[in-house]
C-alpha cells in the first residue's frame, strides 16, 4: 500500500562499524544509512527431541498466545522465576490445574510472585524435577520426569507444557558493535536509537519484560519516527 520494498533473505553478518551500514544475506548484500533492528528474542527449550516433535501441538513457550487453547485442562509449566510465575498464574485462568516443575527445592522467583503462585489453589509445584520426555500421538498426553536427587522416573498426565525459562534476544551478529546489556539485550537512550548514531531498535530485542505483539507494534512507530526524524536532521546538515 505505502510501496514498500519487502526482501525475503536471512541476515547473517552486520557492519555498523562504517557508513554505509552494510548487512550481508543470504542472497544479497545490503547498504543503509539507517538501520531499525527487530529481530526480536527466542524462548529457550529444554533441547529435548520430543519437545521439539509437539511443538504447536500442546508444547508452547507463550502462555498469553496459547493459554486459553487449554481451557478445563491439566497443563505443566517449566520454570522457577518469575516467568515461571507470570506464566502459571495466567493460565490458571484457563486450566483446570497448572503443575509447576522445578529443577531446584527453591523458587528463583521474586517473593511476591513467589507467594501468589504457592497460595492458587489450581498449581501444584513439583520440586526438584526435569522433563526427561514429552509423552503422546498426535497431542501431548503427558510427560516422563526424573527427580534430580532420587532419579525416580514417573509419568505425568497432561495435555500441555509451557516453557518459562527464559528467552535469549536475537543479538549475535550484533555483538561488540552496540551496547547491549548482561543478557544480551539492546540498550536504547531516551528514544530507540542504539549507541550506534542511526542504528534503532524495536521489540523484544530490547524489551525483557512486557513481550508483547502491540509494545512490540508500539516501538516499531517509535523507531520509524526516530528513523525518519534522524535521517531529516542529517539532510538538513548536509545542506
Amino acid at each position: 500500500r505505502f510501496k514498500t520494498e519487502i526482501v525475503f533473505d536471512h541476515i547473517h553478518t552486520a557492519d555498523l562499524r562504517e557508513r554505509p551500514f552494510r548487512l550481508e544475506g543470504d542472497s544479497a548484500v545490503f547498504t543503509c544509512d539507517t538501520l531499525i533492528i527487530a529481530t526480536g528474542a527466542s524462548a529457550q527449550y529444554l533441547g529435548l527431541p520430543s519437545e521439539e516433535a509437539f511443538k504447536g501441538r500442546g508444547v508452547s513457550a507463550c502462555a498469553t498466545c496459547d493459554g486459553f487453547f487449554f481451557r478445563d485442562k491439566a497443563i505443566a509449566v517449566v520454570g522457577g522465576g518469575d516467568s515461571a510465575a507470570e506464566e502459571s498464574l495466567f493460565l490458571t485462568k484457563f486450566a483446570s490445574k497448572v503443575y509447576v516443575i522445578h529443577r531446584r527445592d527453591e523458587l528463583r522467583a521474586s517473593k511476591i510472585m513467589a507467594n501468589r503462585m504457592l497460595s492458587n489453589d489450581k498449581i501444584e509445584m513439583i520440586w526438584d524435577t526435569v522433563v526427561e520426555e514429552v509423552l503422546g500421538e498426535d497431542l501431548v498426553t503427558g510427560l516422563r520426569l526424573r527427580n534430580v536427587k532420587t532419579e525416580e522416573e514417573s509419568e505425568l498426565p497432561v495435555e500441555g507444557l509451557f516453557l518459562a525459562i527464559g528467552h535469549t534476544p536475537n543479538t549475535k551478529i550484533f555483538d561488540e558493535q552496540i551496547d547491549l546489556d548482561d543478557k544480551g539485550y539492546i540498550l536504547t537512550g531516551e528514544n530507540t536509537m542504539t549507541s550506534v548514531p542511526g542504528v534503532f531498535a524495536a521489540g523484544d530485542v530490547t524489551d525483557h519484560v512486557y513481550r508483547q505483539a502491540i509494545t512490540a507494534a508500539g516501538m516499531g512507530c517509535q523507531a520509524a519516527i526516530d528513523a525518519e526524524r534522524w535521517l531529516e536532521v542529517k539532510k538538513a546538515a548536509r545542506s
